[in-house]
């Protein structure tokens, strides 16, 4: 019984690790990264733009568009502790939720039926971050609730005033400041193939 009890907190600990490491990624990405952003623009800014001024657009994405650039990320690191000779299952199971962050953030934005009767459930028991959770960073100004996968971690972090911190440090540690965004109203105009992609519909 002890035994499964270490192991249960195990797994809990390096699921709100890949959970707080994706959330990290979604923060930067939201603070800094903009489509004229030099080589991340392209790649990473402008689907960003996108996924705040359009919420529902990426639940149209495949798997690998919606989680390649995690997957590589965690391939790395799985090739990185192999090489170092660390690899545990703990690596496994980070990789393997860190790798998938986009997936589950997806599983938010869709509907139930088109999620299906276990993703539903496993958000219903909150195991996996809920809609209603997750729709709290989609409310202006979009600056809390980064962490994508579980209801656990942005309450705690949102409360503590977290990326709040970790931006006016990097303002008066290296002069980075955040950028505006244009779904937040106040913030700049939306370019105009934003305008577009809306009304493509």
């Amino acid at each position: 019984m002890k035994d499964l009890i270490l192991l249960s907190m195990q797994v809990a600990g390096v699921v709100l690790a890949a959970d707080f490491a994706a959330g990290l990624v979604h923060w930067f990405e939201d603070a800094y990264i903009r489509e004229d952003t030099p080589v991340l623009g392209r790649l990473v800014g402008r689907p960003n733009m996108v996924h705040h001024h359009l919420p529902r657009h990426m639940t149209h994405n495949t798997w690998w568009e919606s989680n390649k650039e995690l997957m590589m990320a965690m391939g790395l690191l799985v090739m990185g502790a192999a090489w170092l000779g660390c690899l545990r299952w703990q690596v496994w199971l980070f990789a393997l939720v860190g790798g998938n962050a986009n997936e589950v953030h997806k599983w938010a934005h869709r509907t139930r039926r088109k999620n299906g009767r276990v993703i539903s459930w496993l958000q219903d028991v909150r195991i996996l971050q809920t809609p209603q959770h997750h729709a709290v960073h989609h409310t202006n100004p979009k600056e809390v609730h980064y962490c994508p996968v579980t209801n656990v971690l942005n309450p705690v972090l949102d409360g503590l005033r977290f990326w709040e911190g970790l931006e006016w440090m990097l303002a008066h540690a290296v002069g980075l400041k955040r950028q505006p965004d244009t779904s937040v109203p106040g913030q700049g105009t939306a370019p105009g193939w934003i305008a577009e992609m809306r009304r493509a519909g």
